[in-house]
């Protein structure tokens, strides 16, 4: 049997690479590109609705991916990852939508969810492994650093031209 090809193969050297030696990233690009082919035989009144919507959240998922591999600190990396999760799930509901309109046959519905489903579980996996390396801890702590709240003034123009 022989392996599949993969979608993309870096320049870098295997190992060393970066996020897109990541499993996850790996099978997010697979449902992106699966994703976008189906997207091309919606009806034409979907253009700027659930056409635009399932793509654009499908390309979120390796993009948040990309963002989170990039991030020093673990707390930090998780937020992205689970971004990129979230765009998994809108994805999925996305794709129901259009199983439910009647877009999309149930086998290949079944193959996208399959493969999402597994694009999810790789990347809960991952997750785990970054809580457990804890990477950026011994210098920056376990807490989360948020900014203080910014407090604006709003004038409207009538005060203004009274002052």
């Amino acid at each position: 049997m022989s392996e599949k090809k993969p979608l993309y193969v870096s320049p870098g050297v295997k190992g060393k690479r970066g996020f897109e030696d990541l499993e996850c990233h790996q099978l997010a690009l697979e449902a992106m590109t699966n994703i976008h082919d189906f997207s091309k035989t919606m009806p034409s009144d979907e253009k700027y609705d659930l056409y635009a919507q399932i793509r654009r959240s499908a390309k979120g998922v390796t993009g948040n991916i990309g963002e989170a591999y990039g991030r020093y600190h673990y707390l930090d990396s998780l937020r992205y990852y689970s971004i990129a999760r979230g765009e998994l799930n809108e994805t999925l509901a996305r794709l129901i939508d259009a199983r439910v309109l009647g877009y999309i046959a149930q086998p290949e519905f079944e193959s996208l969810y399959n493969l999402i489903r597994k694009a999810e579980q790789t990347l809960n996996g991952y997750m785990n492994f970054v809580r457990r390396q804890r990477a950026g801890s011994q210098e920056f702590g376990d807490k989360a650093i948020y900014e203080d709240q910014v407090d604006y003034d709003v004038s409207f123009s009538e005060d203004i031209e009274e002052q």
